[in-house]
């Protein structure tokens, strides 16, 4: 299957525990204390929601008073499967803090992703894409390499869950168009390149399968 599941608040465990990997002895060696992949994407989001995590932008006192309140109920009303009544504020919270802060704030940036994350879980991938596609561009005109490499990697978990091929060939052509423009310029995008071929890859599938329509 492309699409690969988000942790989602409020579910279960798993059938099971999964045995914990045994390194490599040569790989230790070579790197002993090597660092763990850091979450990026709805991923990163998801670890957010479940842990309350403050908004707060460095300089700018106003921007937690201001998000503080409505971001957790935003985040508890996703955590109790409250999705729609999730996204209704977090469009709400979106409007006035773009007019607050500006649209470009690295807090309503934040939010933005947020919103992003909720569409996703209500079951609305194309949103989802839109969303994360467009706050890619927003970082990535702020130097955010990292931050615009995190959207794209939600924006392509959005495409994965979007099953007609001719739109997923549509969306996948932006998607991938910026995504080799950020592994161009260095950073995480090319560090996890092979990230990018995966995406590539289900390019050539949705081409078969539209050809085979």
């Amino acid at each position: 299957m492309d699409a690969r599941p988000l942790p989602v608040p409020g579910a279960g465990p798993g059938p099971g525990p999964r045995p914990e990997p045994v390194p490599d002895a040569a790989l230790l060696a070579a790197d002993p204390d090597p660092k763990p992949t850091p979450a990026r994407g709805f991923d990163a989001v998801a670890e957010a929601v479940l842990g309350d995590e403050p908004l707060g932008a460095p300089g700018d006192p106003a921007a937690p008073a201001l998000l503080a309140e409505p971001v957790a109920r935003i985040n508890e009303a996703v955590k109790e499967g409250r999705i729609e009544a999730a996204a209704d504020l977090a469009d709400r919270t979106v409007a006035q803090a773009s007019e607050t802060l500006g649209p470009e704030h690295p807090e309503v940036l934040r939010l933005r992703e947020l919103t992003a994350y909720i569409a996703y879980l209500a079951g609305d991938p194309l949103r989802a894409f839109h969303l994360s596609l467009d706050l890619a561009g927003a970082r990535r005109r702020a130097g955010d390499a990292e931050g615009a490499y995190g959207n794209v990697r939600s924006a392509a978990t959005a495409w994965r869950a979007v099953r007609d091929p001719a739109l997923g060939l549509e969306l996948g052509r932006d998607l991938v168009g910026l995504w080799t423009e950020l592994a161009s310029a260095g950073g995480p995008a090319a560090e996890e390149i092979e990230e990018l071929e995966s995406a590539r890859a289900r390019m050539g599938r949705l081409t078969a399968r539209a050809r085979a329509r």
